[in-house]
């Protein structure tokens, strides 16, 4: 399994529904939700870099095009 740092977050209840219904949407789970959305909008921002070739780590969103919403 990678290497993942722990942290509290705190939101707002609507976008935590919101966001949960987003994530059973897609058959994720909601903390890969939020990281596929933050990793999407930190790609469109030019904060990192696009998805590389490499395999994404499973249950990941990594390996994600910008406009790919698959699960």
């Amino acid at each position: 399994m990678a290497n993942r740092k722990p942290f509290l977050l705190r939101l707002d209840p609507a976008i935590y529904g919101a966001m949960q219904r987003w994530a059973d949407d897609e058959l994720r789970s909601l903390n890969a939700q939020i990281e596929y959305v933050l990793r999407r909008a930190l790609r469109e921002a030019g904060r990192i870099k696009p998805a590389s070739s490499a395999a994404p780590v499973a249950g990941s969103a990594e390996g994600k095009e910008a406009g790919d919403d698959t699960p």
